[in-house]
């Protein structure tokens, strides 16, 4: 309530704007193929990049999407291109993005592009010889890709000209919406109500043996009521049912980042953490099971690093010669676009890979049926 108070200004802003978005009547856009969009009202830290991936692994597993050209659209958030691209593996993350170009590494058969005009973006998926036609075509590097079956949206929630099909919001277990503030007070950059509009809610971050009635009394928190775990699903404050998952966070063994790292460093019992994400709690709490963490880096989301950064990096590697240094996949994709990384850093970096999966094997089912079926 503090916040509604204090920024009443932005919160009236946020009100009239899904006013005028709701208002019947109003012009939309829809894209010419299926769409899927994965995004949430907070700023970060939900997990929308692993659960784009789960989207896709579902999807190609799926006997209606397996072997159909399946595609992400992304904002390519803190890049320096320009308009529309088509991420290529071999690229960077100034010129896509960190997490476009994680996901495209991850799924090379999936065409990934970023683009700020989500309509634009998925008008080109579906018809690149428009590619040809736009003026600006020339500032498109990689126009070679097959036309997109399948489009998902990665954070494309709060873009409001272009209708999904349907819509995924992720809602961190630790962090609920129902007990935050919007931004600056808090870390909500949308109503919290606005989880209601949305046709599936996933609860991230879960831990791994959250029971039935800790995930109805979370459920009736957010504001819902008649959750059936049986159906995963559950009534809005309108009466229209939404689905309810709760997904938790699989970690897996390190990898190398750069080819001449020394795996021998991963058998280490003292670790230096490098993180540039919203939240690195969870993956701090999961190393402390294996590691002594003996220095921790923690820049903002996005970081690009700069030369001091990595100084400050290799000061506290060259005090501690046998540590590991850790760091996530999304970093990792942002390190490698640093140029002169000392040969020192190069051995001992690993990355962390991170995925995400239901709690349960009926929830994995109704969702995989609920992706396939738009």
């Amino acid at each position: 309530m503090i916040d509604k108070i204090l920024l009443f200004p932005y919160y009236l802003t946020l009100k009239l704007r899904n006013r005028l978005y709701s208002r019947p009547g109003r012009k939309l856009h829809y894209a010419d193929a299926p769409t899927l969009c994965i995004g949430n009202v907070t700023a970060g830290g939900t997990g929308k990049t692993p659960h784009v991936e789960m989207v896709l692994r579902l999807l190609q597993q799926s006997e209606a999407w397996s072997g159909k050209q399946l595609a992400v659209l992304s904002r390519g958030y803190k890049r320096d291109s320009k308009g529309f691209q088509q991420v290529t593996s071999g690229g960077s993350a100034t010129m896509f993005g960190d997490e476009p170009l994680q996901i495209k590494k991850k799924f090379p058969d999936v065409t990934v592009a970023v683009d700020k005009d989500r309509v634009e973006g998925c008008e080109l998926l579906v018809h690149p010889d428009k590619l040809k036609e736009r003026k600006y075509a020339r500032k498109c590097w990689n126009r070679d890709f097959p036309p997109a079956d399948y489009i998902v949206l990665d954070d494309a929630f709060q873009y409001r000209k272009l209708k999904a099909a349907k819509n995924i919001v992720l809602v961190d277990y630790n962090r609920p919406v129902h007990r935050d503030m919007l931004l600056p007070l808090g870390r909500l950059r949308d109503l919290p109500e606005r989880i209601f509009d949305a046709d599936a809610v996933i609860v991230t971050k879960c831990p791994a043996e959250l029971d039935e009635l800790a995930r109805a009394q979370f459920v009736e928190q957010m504001g819902f009521t008649d959750y059936l775990p049986s159906g995963c699903d559950a009534a809005n404050p309108s009466g229209r049912r939404q689905f309810i998952f709760f997904t938790t966070i699989l970690y897996g063994q390190a990898e190398r980042v750069y080819t001449t790292a020394e795996p021998r460093y991963l058998y280490a019992k003292k670790a230096i953490l490098v993180t540039g994400i919203a939240g690195d709690g969870p993956l701090r709490a999961y190393l402390s099971d294996t590691y002594k963490l003996i220095k921790r880096f923690s820049f903002p989301d996005h970081h690009r690093y700069t030369w001091k950064d990595i100084n400050r990096i290799q000061d506290a590697s060259a005090a501690q010669p046998t540590a590991a240094i850790l760091t996530t996949e999304k970093d990792a994709q942002r390190l490698l676009d640093y140029s002169g990384m000392p040969e020192t850093l190069m051995q001992r970096l690993f990355q962390v890979p991170i995925s995400v999966d239901f709690l349960s094997a009926d929830e994995r089912e109704t969702f995989t049926d609920f992706i396939t079926h738009v």
